[in-house]
């Protein structure tokens, strides 16, 4: 098993095969290597989790199709414009859509659907020579806020990120008899963190980039007549829009209702069990194919046809990491790996989650998030289980601290997204990422002994 893992992640770190095919070797190295029946594998790479990403990028791409993210942008862009000029405010008003708009897609796909839009309103300021130096510190605040903002908005539902979803995914997997992490409980603790972080993110933001003179500089390229006669181009929602806001509005709320507590116990009681969040998630957008668009006579809201942009790499990534994940715990080598994490049963109980979230936040600084999830927690897991606490103690922020990657250009496609660009450098990621880093890990120590308790339920024990 150790072999094939050096095998996988050498091909994901150096790309000699493309990462899609490398998120497929699973299917024939397991067999082939007696680590797994074939059947086994190949459920990985599609179930209930695998399901609610699915359906969520079909949703995802429905929304870019119809440009309501670009619509969205322009409006809440208007309301943080400010008059005069308000550039901490505006700053505020991209990074809040941003981070919005990442909640309910890939963190990839948020930044490359964000990023035009924030270079578009930067497009309004003179360039080379001309540029003042409150200028160019704004336009530098603005990508970096896109970039930032993708991963802290990602944190706070299920669907934000493969991270979250590969968490829970392990979670299912070790421990079938435990209570399910829906996506109402990861909203109730990850959206407070994703709240206190994007709060620290704009705060360095306006602290480094934003300066006394910024309005001033702004406010001659940028005013409110010009996002309005933007938004007057667009014209008003038509049906297909609607609709498509309705879908996905929908959706939200039957996420957050399936399962709410033990006295309100929600939509999927009467289910037993046998709903889960991916169930609506295709259900939801089923809906899409079936309503009509309004347009032309036959068209529905959605085709295959749009489809055919659905980031099957990201998919296919998610089902290799909970194939990975299955092939370490039923091989017994998660037993072997976790000794090289054995000086953790030392570190005190408050310093769990700091320690465990500065190793996996320095790890994913030069592998993939999803990479570093999917080897480090399995490894936690037999580490909570040598200390005696509850494993998600571990893995949460361990999941967690692999969204940290704010430091280098290659630690994520969103930082990537951003560094083409042509405003930023790394010694401006590695000025402002450093301080959202310890905030980051600041913030997580203070809630995953408090409010992480009460949602995951980190003070009982698990069987």
């Amino acid at each position: 098993m150790l072999a094939v893992l050096v095998w996988v992640f050498a091909w994901w770190l150096t790309e000699a095969v493309p990462m899609p095919i490398t998120s497929m070797s699973p299917l024939f190295l397991f067999p082939l290597f007696g680590i797994a029946s074939a059947d086994d594998v190949a459920h990985s790479y599609m179930d209930d989790v695998i399901a609610l990403v699915l359906g969520s990028f079909i949703l995802a791409l429905a929304v870019e199709h119809y440009n309501i993210h670009g619509r969205l942008a322009l409006n809440i862009t208007m309301l943080f414009c400010g008059d005069p000029l308000n550039p901490p405010l505006l700053l505020l008003g991209i990074c809040a859509t941003t981070a919005f708009v990442s909640m309910w897609m890939h963190n990839v796909a948020a930044a490359v659907i964000m990023m035009p839009v924030a270079t578009g309103i930067l497009q309004r300021f003179p360039v080379g020579p001309d540029q003042s130096v409150a200028v160019s510190k704004f336009c530098r605040a603005v990508v970096l806020g896109v970039i930032y903002s993708t991963p802290i908005g990602g944190m706070s539902t299920l669907t934000g990120t493969g991270v979250n979803l590969i968490l829970v995914g392990m979670w299912k997997s070790y421990f079938p008899e435990a209570e399910p992490i829906s996506f109402s409980t990861w909203f109730f603790f990850g959206f407070p963190l994703a709240l206190l972080l994007f709060l620290a993110l704009w705060d360095i933001l306006c602290c480094l980039y934003c300066s006394r003179n910024s309005s001033q500089a702004l406010s001659g390229y940028l005013d409110k007549a010009h996002l309005k006669r933007e938004l007057e181009m667009l014209g008003p929602m038509v049906f297909a829009e609607k609709m498509v806001l309705a879908v996905f509005s929908m959706l939200i709320v039957l996420w957050m209702t399936r399962s709410i507590t033990d006295d309100i116990p929600g939509w999927g009681a009467p289910f037993k069990g046998r709903a889960g969040d991916g169930t609506v998630s295709v259900m939801m957008a089923t809906l899409l194919f079936i309503i009509p668009n309004k347009k032309q006579k036959g068209e529905k809201l959605m085709d295959w046809n749009k489809c055919k942009k659905l980031p099957w790499n990201i998919i296919l990534l998610l089902g290799a990491g909970f194939a990975i994940a299955d092939g370490v715990r039923t091989s017994g080598l998660a037993d072997i790996l976790s000794k090289a994490l054995d000086f953790l049963e030392a570190v005190p109980y408050f310093a769990i989650t700091p320690a465990v979230c500065l190793i996996s936040s320095t790890i994913t600084e030069f592998t993939s998030n999803n990479s570093t999830t999917t080897l480090v927690v399995p490894l936690l897991i037999q580490i909570a289980k040598i200390m005696h606490v509850n494993p998600l103690l571990l893995m949460v922020p361990g999941a967690i601290g692999a969204q940290f990657s704010f430091l280098l250009p290659t630690g994520t496609p969103s930082n990537v997204v951003g560094f083409t660009t042509g405003h930023i450098e790394i010694q401006d990621m590695i000025k402002t990422g450093l301080p959202l880093k310890i905030a980051g890990i600041a913030v997580l120590s203070l809630l995953m002994p408090t409010l992480g308790a009460y949602v995951f339920g980190t003070n009982e024990p698990v069987q």
